[in-house]
């Protein structure tokens, strides 16, 4: 104890300040905030005397030696029983520690302080295992996540003085604690520039119906909407408020038959060459399966500008016959005969459509080559696998009753894809903007 006594002056002065629960001329007793916010500045290098001046003290009044006293007590009780030494839970208590034993009411408190302690503790424990299980993922818990159930529990139950307690527990830093409180307004202001920018994602997402990825609704954003946005941010997004962007399956259908010996395979032109830059020349072609109804089956046939990913022609029809393929045909000749180039040649698998003689001699009427792919490779087509990968992503053919209301989902989405969906291949434009530009060149 210091030996300077207080003048009333002085005690009137030092009453005055909200650290200080009660003074007299000898003794002066600091609050269980001020000791846990010295603790706290200590332990981030600051000086006894630096930390008293910023808490309001007047050092010329206190006296170097009761700063000195005071700092090495807080310390010691600190080192030994965390914050709940420095509770102060005895009537008239100086915060220093008692020769006498304790009376029942003070007993009683100090058992209440230890109870608040260990059902802190437990509150901590229980929503980590809560927020644990809740992940998708079995794995450590953010820090971030962390601070938040500790406030939580803080505000909830007012321990104020269990901040170093449930940081010791959890196995976090305190100091990281007191950084993510002051960040909070930081946090606040992000979280509504992130609820804006959602808004305007989702809108992406779901342009004109058909769901998209972060690439489709990086473009979507920038030439529909004028808005750009960083790819990485629009990912970040997404997977923060959990949109997800259709994921191709793998067919579950097996191709079709091999071909018969009176059929005839022609060799591969293409070898794999799809980006050759010309309007109308590599035209690739594909059959795929789309379930509809109860148990109904339909069958899409398609050709595709390998250079433009544009679809040129297509025809649906419920029936697997060959008359599938050569409409096919036939619409791409009346709807685009003067887009082809000379050399135009149709590439395919070695499906029986294709080696059929009936099918080679309509090409060979209007001057169209073929090629086809290798045996069982369906590298050897891949831009055209990748269409019809896309389309089942982006559609549901299962959700239609009748092959009428089928057709109409087709016929909307060919229009789509070709007019409105970008594509980052094609230096983000789409299909048909893609051809003009090539044209034009």
């Amino acid at each position: 104890m210091s030996n300077k006594l207080f003048s009333d002056e002085e005690i009137d002065v030092l009453s005055k300040n909200k650290y200080v629960k009660s003074v007299s001329k000898r003794v002066i007793t600091y609050t269980d905030d001020f000791k846990t916010l010295f603790i706290a500045e200590y332990n981030k290098g600051y000086l006894p005397t630096q930390i008293f001046i910023d808490a309001g003290f007047d050092v010329n009044i206190l006296g170097n030696h009761r700063i000195y006293s005071a700092s090495k007590r807080w310390r010691k009780s600190y080192r030994e029983s965390g914050e709940l030494g420095l509770r102060d839970t005895r009537k008239f208590n100086s915060g220093r520690p008692l020769s006498r034993e304790l009376s029942v009411e003070e007993i009683i408190a100090k058992k209440d302080a230890e109870i608040a302690y260990w059902k802190a503790e437990a509150e901590l424990l229980k929503k980590n295992r809560a927020a644990r299980k809740a992940g998708e993922k079995r794995c450590e818990l953010k820090a971030a996540i962390i601070f938040k159930l500790i406030q939580e529990i803080i505000s909830k139950y007012n321990f104020k003085n269990m901040v170093s307690h449930l940081c010791k527990v959890a196995e976090v830093s305190r100091s990281g604690y007191y950084r993510y409180i002051e960040s909070s307004k930081n946090r606040d202001v992000r979280e509504q520039r992130d609820l804006q920018l959602k808004e305007a994602i989702l809108k992406a997402f779901n342009h004109r119906g058909y769901k998209k990825g972060s690439r489709s609704i990086k473009m979507v954003l920038e030439n529909e909407f004028n808005l750009i946005v960083n790819r990485k941010c629009i990912q970040k997004i997404m997977r923060k408020y959990n949109i997800k962007c259709p994921i191709r399956k793998a067919n579950p259908y097996r191709r079709m038959m091999k071909a018969t010996k009176e059929h005839t395979v022609v060799p591969n032109l293409l070898n794999r060459n799809f980006k050759q830059e010309v309007v109308g020349k590599v035209l690739l072609t594909d059959i795929t399966y789309l379930p509809y109804g109860a148990s109904c089956m339909a069958y899409l046939s398609t050709i595709k500008d390998a250079s433009t990913n544009e679809i040129l022609s297509y025809n649906l029809s419920n029936r697997l016959t060959l008359e599938i393929a050569t409409k096919t045909i036939g619409k791409l000749i009346i709807q685009h005969k003067n887009l082809l180039h000379k050399d135009a040649f149709i590439h395919s698998d070695q499906g029986v459509h294709y080696t059929s003689p009936k099918f080679q001699k309509l090409l060979k009427e209007y001057n169209l080559g073929q090629s086809m792919s290798r045996r069982g490779n369906c590298w050897d087509n891949a831009p055209q696998e990748s269409f019809f990968g896309h389309m089942k992503d982006e559609i549901d053919s299962k959700g239609f009753s009748t092959f009428e209301e089928l057709q109409l989902l087709i016929d909307d989405y060919m229009e789509y894809y070709n007019n409105f969906r970008y594509q980052w291949g094609l230096k983000k434009l789409t299909p048909i903007q893609y051809r003009n530009q090539l044209l034009s060149a």
